[in-house]
């Protein structure tokens, strides 16, 4: 029975409701120790009854660094249906709990770091999908503070993408007590749970205590309790009717000394089995009960903790302690000598495996090598599967290593780990501590590689480019006179011993030097550009197709000499015939070729990256590539694609916490919104854009180049000059006026500009981009240059140049261009008088942004062809323009034949969600089958 919570039972009773209809959610509930959080959710289970399957898992304090421990213990009576999941997620969730090594099947390379996450994740979706196709799904996890980052990741992607599956997931937080206190938001709703009315707790200790309790006792222990329930049950238990309790403690603190009273009282053989399945995370009495017999102790002794109601034996013959503080209080209370042995004979009990490495891990007193090297394979394997923890055990295998090169060797690993795992502060402090132990220029270029990491996230973009810039110089020159050698040697392959050091790690360092440079402005690019093209890579290289494209790409964007462009598919094979990875290898060859405009060689090379990397599971990449194929897409008129594209990046993006793309994608996002005047949407996602950096960032956010365009051509559409002009005027003079979004505002500031009789505002960006439009020699770059020449000059020359616009337009397919053109110059035509002439290009005008959905420019080009005395048509009504991208991306799939499962596969959802957004497309198409769909798409 619990009192006085109505409030948060009605929630819970919500949650269920909606998985009885077919509908997922998800709620977490926060509050202090003690409040209440796991009665809640024991009546939860109650309340859903036999008509939910029903799952649980709790975090477990020791098992924090173990990645994935649990979400196997919660997945565990599912993993028999692995099989229905795609091969990508099946081998990556085998990977993580220890049941497969992850390795790709023929025509297909495994996946790592975050994309093995993010696979991890779907799979996680897809497994739970299944567990809920019979009956609805809940889902329950406890302790969410110490659940191990790589299952709480895997979790929280999960309940993102749940959607009809009828799935509820809840879980608790404390927010107060422990180490410390859990406040990371994590995207889901929340209900806090409070301290109880007077009343009610009142309530409670009366049920605890009795009747018979004196007045003044019973007003100090609910002043002491303070509305917690858990205080209200244990503080009597423990003081008795009289003794006083520790009341100058926090109330954590009492309740561990109340609970370590029990705990006191029994028979020392029990309090010792306690410890034992205490400090075993899992509670697996075939662990337990063998590691306690290393100890003299039985089965039996467990009997008198079962009598006390402080342990039950579940019937998957697991121990549950009855409440988490009674875990804590047990470890706590052990002598620290006592929980080393425990920890000792645990080890003893459990196979090979990264449990056992741990438990002797932590009953270590020195030293010891080969421990050590059994670590270091424990965080090699985290790393290969995805999982949070490798840093961890990175470190604590240097703390064992006798040898001081093998500690800064494995010190470098951790700290290259723990970027890779997010930990910024921790790695720049692994990196400080290794650097002190080193002279080698490798291991110091590695290390400078760390700090450029963190600070790159942080929005330190010179930093990050000169730090990553010194590193690889530090390699080079290491890599001419040969003085690289003992530790660092190591970091870079795994190995003890010293390994040769090749250009490659130079020209990878640069390339990502390049990245920070991207933002830092042009000079420091040029500079990262000239080094690159310096070095003395070999014709075989893997990374030579990219060392040389990339200078040929960039530099003659910013008015410098370089070599001649090849073919983007030229660089890509002669990469892939030198044993490139592909896609990894060629992203930044593919976001290369929008530089100098070769934007169908973008879609054509974007496409393909794309579908490899879906296909193998490499999904980390995939906001990177979807971006720039977007980009391209949206340049080629291609609306409706490029915000497919776009929209199911973003949420690739967010599920792998990479801010740089969340913070583009949206701003993309927005640049479409704004062409057909979505107005809360197009400001909606700029601010969300502008507002989206990386952990501790100072610096603007990685899409701000794309927001700003995005705002002042949703200005531009509303007849909002003057904002548009200032906008993009900071935009195309600033120091990101060499990005590809930048270079391609000019002609909407040349429009503004004009527009204001202030075309001076434009002159220098104009002249930019008449030397750029140069460079790229492309038909529709020189229309638009063309274009902007007709609003420049005067006015007897526009005629000519709108009509050579036209020309070059009318050669390469790029409808909202073409018609933008059009559009100015029947304004023009109108403007001098002409109204015969310009009604044909008006019209023309009218009709393709009506086709594109470009509502601003279609009521413009609708307001001109009426002012020449012709009525202009009403825009054409379409069903396609009612359904939302993810509609409509389904509904185009299955016109293909796709199975509800193969397009969950292809989009990452669960077959049930297919089914859910075809349900909503049918009637929105005015079809009832999926065989109609063919003949409305």
């Amino acid at each position: 029975m619990l009192y006085g919570r109505e409030h948060e039972q009605a929630a819970v009773d919500d949650l269920l409701a909606q998985a009885r209809d077919g509908r997922s959610g998800a709620l977490l509930l926060r509050g202090e120790a003690g409040i209440g959080k796991t009665a809640l959710l024991d009546d939860a289970v109650e309340r859903a009854g036999k008509a939910f399957r029903v799952i649980r898992a709790a975090g477990i304090e020791y098992e924090a660094e173990l990645p994935f421990a649990g979400l196997s213990l919660l997945l565990a009576s599912g993993l028999d249906r692995l099989d229905v999941l795609p091969g990508p997620q099946r081998r990556a969730l085998e990977a993580a709990f220890g049941l497969g090594d992850g390795s790709a099947e023929p025509g297909t390379a495994p996946a790592a770091g975050a994309a093995d996450r993010l696979l991890v994740g779907l799979a996680t979706l897809g497994l739970l999908a299944e567990l809920a196709a019979e009956r609805p799904l809940l889902c329950v996890i406890d302790d969410v503070q110490w659940l191990d980052k790589a299952s709480l990741d895997a979790l929280l992607l999960a309940a993102r993408r749940l959607q009809a599956e009828g799935v509820a997931l809840l879980l608790a937080a404390r927010t107060e007590g422990g180490a410390a206190p859990f406040d990371r938001r994590l995207g889901l709703p929340e209900l806090r749970v409070a301290a109880l009315a007077d009343a009610d707790a009142t309530r409670v200790l009366t049920e605890r205590a009795g009747p018979d309790l004196p007045a003044a006792v019973r007003d100090r222990l609910l002043a002491e309790a303070a509305g917690n329930p858990l205080a209200l049950t244990e503080l009597p238990v423990a003081s008795g009717p009289q003794a006083h309790t520790a009341a100058g403690l926090p109330l954590t603190s009492r309740l561990l000394i109340a609970f370590h009273g029990q705990v006191t009282g029994l028979p020392p053989a029990t309090q010792t089995l306690l410890l034992v399945a205490a400090a075993e995370e899992s509670g697996e009495l075939d662990v337990v009960l063998p590691a306690a017999a290393a100890l003299g102790i039985g089965a039996e002794h467990l009997t008198p903790a079962e009598e006390t109601g402080l342990v039950t034996v579940a019937p998957d013959r697991r121990i549950a302690f009855r409440h988490p503080l009674l875990r804590s209080a047990i470890l706590q209370r052990a002598p620290h000598h006592q929980r080393l042995t425990v920890h000792r004979t645990i080890a003893e009990a459990l196979p090979e495996g990264d449990r056992r490495t741990w438990h002797l891990a932590l009953a270590a007193t020195a030293p010891d090598a080969a421990l050590a090297d059994a670590l270091e394979r424990t965080a090699v394997r985290t790393g290969r599967r995805g999982g949070h923890g490798g840093a961890a055990a990175y470190e604590r295998a240097a703390r064992l290593t006798p040898d001081r090169d093998g500690a800064t060797r494995r010190l470098v690993l951790a700290a290259e780990a723990a970027t890779e795992e997010g930990e910024l502060t921790r790695a720049e402090a692994l990196a400080d501590e290794a650097a002190a132990r080193t002279d080698s220029p490798f291991a110091h270029a590695l290390l400078d590689h760390v700090r450029a990491t963190a600070h790159f996230w942080r929005g330190s973009y010179p930093t990050a480019y000169r730090l990553l810039l010194d590193a690889a110089l530090a390699v080079d020159h290491s890599t001419a006179d040969g003085t690289a050698g003992g530790a660092a040697d190591g970091a870079a392959d795994g190995t003890e011993g010293g390994a040769a050091i090749e250009p490659a790690h130079a020209a990878r360092m640069l390339f990502q030097a390049f990245h920070a440079a991207w933002y830092a402005g042009e000079e420091p690019v040029a500079d990262v550009l000239d080094r690159l093209a310096a070095l003395p890579l070999a014709a075989d290289d893997p990374v030579a197709p990219l060392a040389r494209y990339l200078p040929a790409a960039v530099l003659p964007a910013l008015g410098r000499p370089a070599a001649a462009l090849p073919a983007a598919r030229e660089a890509v094979e002669a990469a892939r015939r030198a044993g490139a990875e592909s896609p990894a290898d060629l992203v930044q060859l593919c976001g290369a070729t929008l530089i100098l405009g070769r934007d169908e060689e973008t879609v054509d090379l974007g496409g393909e990256l794309v579908a490899e990397a879906r296909a193998k599971g490499a999904l980390g990449v995939m906001p990177t590539l979807q971006f720039f194929l977007a980009e391209a897409e949206l340049f080629h008129g291609r609306h409706a694609d490029a915000e497919l594209t776009a929209t199911e990046a973003l949420a690739l993006a967010q599920d792998t916490g990479q801010h740089q793309w969340v913070s583009q994608l949206s701003a993309l996002l927005a640049y479409l919104a704004a062409l057909d005047g979505r107005t809360d949407r197009c400001t909606d996602l700029a601010a969300t854009s502008l507002a989206t950096t990386g952990p501790q960032t100072a610096a603007p956010a990685a899409g701000h180049p794309w927001a700003q365009w995005a705002l002042a051509l949703h200005d531009l559409g509303q007849g909002r000059a003057a904002g548009a002009a200032d906008r993009l005027h900071a935009l195309t003079t600033g120091p990101h006026r060499h990005h590809v979004s930048a270079t391609r505002a000019v002609p909407d500031l040349v429009e503004a500009a004009v527009r204001l009789g202030t075309p001076d505002r434009a002159a220098e960006p104009y002249e930019r981009f008449a030397r750029w439009t140069a460079a790229a020699d492309r038909p529709w770059a020189e229309a638009l240059r063309l274009r902007c020449q007709a609003l420049l000059g005067p006015d007897e020359l526009a005629e000519p140049a709108y009509l050579a616009a036209l020309d070059l337009h009318a050669t390469a397919h790029r409808p909202f261009e073409h018609a933008r053109t059009a559009l100015l110059y029947g304004e023009w035509l109108r403007r001098t008088r002409r109204r015969t002439d310009a009604r044909p290009h008006l019209t023309a005008a009218l009709e393709t942004f009506d086709r594109l959905a470009a509502h601003p420019w279609s009521t413009r080009a609708r307001t001109e062809l009426s002012a020449t005395g012709t009525p202009a048509p009403q825009a054409p009504l379409t069903p396609l323009n009612s359904l939302t991208p993810q509609e409509l991306q389904i509904a185009r799939l299955a016109a293909q034949g796709l199975t509800n499962r193969d397009i969950a596969a292809q989009l990452f959802l669960s077959p049930r969600t297919v089914a859910h957004h075809l349900y909503k497309a049918y009637p929105k198409l005015g079809i009832t089958s999926r065989t109609a769909l063919l003949t409305v798409l």
